[in-house]
């Protein structure tokens, strides 16, 4: 039976701001190594020959950038499945598992977050050896990890007996939530607890079977939702209206905590699910002062701290266990210690209608990337990329006209009727209400400054009429 890897890609990764935000989420960071998370998650299940190609589960905001990244790796063949609302883990896991026996009746499902980190993954496949013995025996297979400390951040699995005739597989005696620090340390002495990881492994039928006993109405809705999907260039969108009314649960609250079929495979294989600023400093290489630093960083009399930046140099002088992450528009400091409390920040933000809580000054499209770099009154400047062969919509703007000047390469400008091209240094007006259209021909990426004047100059105010990356729609 062939696993189907099942990539979960819903995380908004908001404990790890101003380096993740909501619409470029840490999945989509290099944090560990030059590869992003997804393409490192999805870099352990490929080139091998039990795999099959990838069932990638994502909302639609992410779905070119997703799709990018895979294909800088030569992954070309994946089924990319976008949710139309969050719903959280169990509406996505039965989608890809009613996908999944569609495409192959025996199925086995390898259910992966696209955010975690795995230090070891040779020791990571020996699990999967270990608990696709016990799903091909008809269990639900959990992953625990060996804990090294008292951590109060994620969820435990308590391990009861030796399952008979399987090697490394165990009996769940328990699911136990987020626990305080002096229940975390009790169950670390035990050593009867492991932690959650949150991936899985069990046949498609099995899950299904056990979703029809423990939440009939997920799998209702999500078998409407996939009845009523269609395709969107190489993307499968889910029907909104089906999808929508599924509870929004776990997997583990939804059937994993009541299933009499579910088992662990515990084991040690450098797992983490970078779930805050601390946790990165932990898996990162130190120096021989405890520090991970990143970019352009000068530290005098400087212990145990992390510092990402971006944009500049940061100079740390007689401080320990801080963590400093630098963008080009926000700056976070924080103890260590503390670094789960971020998301306050985020929380803050939000309430305040900041658009720092959800995106970067530079924003990616399919196209290419725009990079704000002034706002004043009735104006703003942002610098504009276009990759090679790529091409914006066809659109127009109720409330602002633009400026575009052509900084390097060749820009082919639709205005109206009128079709030109416009090389380094040349520039071209576009008047409030008129259709255009911005492409590049060309092998080299188009590099332009857009300068925009009106009384309005929010990203909502366009309206597409062509556009072939299907986004007419919205």
């Amino acid at each position: 039976m062939t696993i189907y890897p099942i990539i979960l890609s819903g995380g908004s990764g908001t404990r790890l701001w101003p380096a993740s935000r909501k619409h470029y989420p840490k999945q989509l960071l290099p944090l560990v190594t030059e590869r992003t998370m997804i393409q490192e998650t999805v870099g352990r299940v490929i080139d091998n020959d039990q795999f099959a190609a990838p069932i990638v589960i994502s909302n639609t905001e992410h779905r070119f950038i997703i799709a990018s990244q895979l294909q800088e790796m030569g992954v070309t063949n994946q089924t990319h499945i976008l949710e139309p609302v969050a719903r959280n883990t169990a509406p996505a896991v039965i989608v890809a598992a009613l996908h999944a026996r569609k495409l192959d009746p025996d199925a086995t499902l390898l259910v992966l977050a696209a955010d975690h980190h795995i230090k070891s993954p040779a020791a990571f496949h020996g699990l999967i050896a270990k608990a696709k013995a016990a799903t091909d025996a008809g269990y639900l297979a959990t992953f625990g990890i060996q804990p090294d400390k008292p951590e109060t951040g994620f969820g435990y699995v308590k391990v009861g007996e030796c399952i008979e005739g399987l090697d490394g597989v165990n009996s769940v005696e328990a699911f136990v939530e987020k626990p305080d620090l002096k229940t975390a340390e009790n169950y670390l002495a035990s050593g009867d607890y492991f932690w959650n990881s949150g991936m899985f492994l069990f046949r498609a039928q099995v899950i299904l079977e056990e979703a029809q006993i423990y939440c009939p109405d997920v799998v209702e809705a999500c078998q409407q939702s996939l009845d009523h999907a269609h395709h969107d260039l190489d993307f499968l969108r889910l029907s909104e209206s089906h999808f929508s009314s599924c509870p929004a649960d776990s997997i583990d609250y939804a059937i994993m905590e009541k299933s009499s079929k579910v088992v662990t495979v515990p084991g040690d294989i450098g797992w983490s699910d970078i779930g805050s600023w601390s946790a990165l400093w932990e898996i990162g290489a130190k120096d021989d002062e405890g520090n991970v630093f990143s970019d352009d960083v000068i530290a005098v009399d400087t212990q145990n701290s992390l510092v990402q930046s971006e944009s500049g140099l940061v100079a740390l002088v007689g401080v320990s266990d801080l963590v400093v992450c630098q963008t080009s528009d926000a700056l976070l400091i924080a103890n260590k210690e503390n670094s789960q409390d971020v998301k306050k920040v985020v929380e803050d933000l939000i309430a305040k209608d900041r658009s720092e809580a959800v995106l970067h000054r530079r924003v990616y499209r399919p196209w290419g990337y725009y990079e704000g770099v002034h706002e004043g009154e009735r104006h703003q400047v942002k610098h504009i990329c276009v990759y090679p062969r790529a091409s914006l919509s066809l659109q127009m703007h109720n409330k602002r006209a633009e400026h575009w000047v052509v900084v390097k390469g060749k820009a082919q400008v639709t205005i109206g009727e009128t079709v030109q091209t416009l090389l380094e240094n040349q520039s071209v007006y576009i008047p409030i209400g008129t259709k255009h259209r911005l492409e590049n021909l060309e092998q080299e990426p188009l590099s332009l400054v857009e300068v925009q004047t009106g009384a309005y100059l929010g990203e909502d105010d366009i309206v597409r009429f062509e556009d072939i990356y299907g986004r007419t729609e919205e």
